[in-house]
C-alpha cells in the first residue's frame, strides 16, 4: 500500500448480532485494528428479517438474503463501511451497487454431525430423526440414509444444539466452521467428508461487502483477502449462479486446490434425495469461474435442469 494511502479514521462494520455473526465482526475488526491501529473500528449490530422469522423454512420465504438485505440499508445510507457475512448467506448475484471487497481464508469447509448418542450417521437407527435447516444436506441425507426422518432446525446455533439437548433429535447436522469458531468444537461428534455430505457453496468462508462506489475501502481489505479461498469459492458461486441456485434449491458446490489444481465438485438433487445429479471438473485455479460455468453446464445435460424445475419457483 503506498504511504500516500490514509486510512480513514472510522471504519464502521455492520453485522447481524447472532453470536456467529458477531464472532464474525469481531474478527475482521480485530484483523482491521491490527492493520490500521490509527483508525477507530466499531461494528453496528443489527437484526435482519432471518433472525426475526424461525417458525418458517428459510427455503419458504426468501432465501439467505433475508439475512443480508438490513446489513446493506445500512451500506447505503452511510451507517456503516463494510459488512461481514458468511459466504455462504451471499447471494449468487449482487445487488448493483455493491460489490465483495474481500474473501477471507477458509475455515473447515465440512458440515458436522453432532449428537449425543451416536457417533456417525452410519449408526443411527430407521426411524432416528435429524434436524436441519439446509435443503442440501437434507436431500444428500434422504439419498444416502433413506431410513431417518429429517426435519427442519431453524434458530441459531445454540438453539440448534438445545433442541439435540432437550431430545428432540437423534442426531444434528450444523456446519463445522461455526462450531469451530464459537470454540464448540467438541460438540462435534463427527465430520462428514465431502463424499458424504458436499458443503455448501462458499461454506467456511467470510466475505467483507462494501458499495462498489467505496475503492478505498475495498484497497483497505486487500490484506485480508487470501486468493486460494476465493478462486475456490468465486469457482463454487459461478456454478450455482448457472443453476439459478439458493436456498429453495439442494444444490452444494465445493472446490479445492491441490498441487495448483482446482478441482471443482457439484451437485443437485430433489428434496428427498430420490433423484441426483452430480459431477467434478478439475483445471488452473485462475479459471475457476469458467470451471463452475462448464460443471454447472454438465449437470445440466445430466438432468439438473428437470429436477430444478419440480421445484419451488424462486422468489423475486
Amino acid at each position: 500500500m503506498s504511504n500516500s494511502f490514509t486510512p480513514p479514521s472510522k471504519i464502521t462494520i455492520a453485522s447481524r448480532e447472532s453470536l456467529l455473526a458477531m464472532w464474525q465482526a469481531n474478527y475482521i475488526r480485530d484483523r482491521l485494528r491490527e492493520l490500521y491501529p490509527q483508525s477507530e473500528i466499531n461494528i453496528l449490530g443489527m437484526t435482519t428479517q432471518g433472525d426475526q422469522i424461525l417458525d418458517i423454512s428459510l427455503s419458504k420465504i426468501g432465501g439467505k438474503g433475508l439475512f443480508i438485505k438490513e446489513l446493506e440499508q445500512a451500506l447505503e445510507d452511510g451507517r456503516a463501511d463494510i459488512a461481514v457475512h458468511s459466504m455462504k448467506d451471499v447471494p449468487m448475484n449482487m445487488p448493483p451497487g455493491f460489490m465483495l471487497a474481500a474473501i477471507t481464508e477458509r475455515e473447515d469447509p465440512r458440515d458436522a454431525f453432532v449428537s449425543n448418542k451416536y457417533t456417525h450417521p452410519d449408526e443411527l437407527p430407521a426411524g432416528s430423526i435429524v434436524g436441519t435447516s439446509s435443503l442440501r444436506r437434507e436431500s444428500q441425507l434422504r439419498a444416502r440414509y433413506p431410513h431417518l426422518q429429517v426435519q427442519p432446525l431453524r434458530g441459531n446455533v445454540q438453539t440448534r444444539l438445545r433442541k439435540l439437548d432437550e431430545g428432540q433429535f437423534a442426531a444434528i447436522i450444523l456446519a463445522a466452521a461455526g462450531l469451530k469458531r464459537l470454540e464448540l468444537t467438541y460438540r462435534i461428534t463427527s465430520l462428514l467428508e465431502p463424499e458424504i455430505s458436499l458443503p455448501a457453496v462458499g461454506q467456511g468462508a467470510l466475505g467483507i461487502e462494501c458499495r462498489d462506489d467505496r475503492a478505498d475501502l475495498a484497497l483497505l481489505m486487500q490484506p485480508l483477502h487470501h486468493a486460494e479461498t476465493a478462486y475456490c469459492v468465486e469457482a463454487e458461486r459461478a456454478m450455482s449462479r448457472v443453476l439459478g441456485g439458493s436456498c429453495q434449491v439442494p444444490l452444494g458446490g465445493f472446490a479445492e486446490i491441490t498441487d495448483d489444481v482446482l478441482t471443482l465438485r457439484g451437485f443437485v438433487a430433489n428434496p428427498d434425495g430420490t433423484n441426483m445429479v452430480n459431477d467434478e471438473l478439475s483445471g488452473k485455479p485462475e479459471d475457476g469461474m469458467t470451471l463452475g460455468q462448464r460443471l454447472a453446464e454438465s449437470l445440466r445435460k445430466q438432468g439438473a435442469d428437470e429436477i430444478l424445475a419440480t421445484l419451488v419457483q424462486p422468489h423475486d
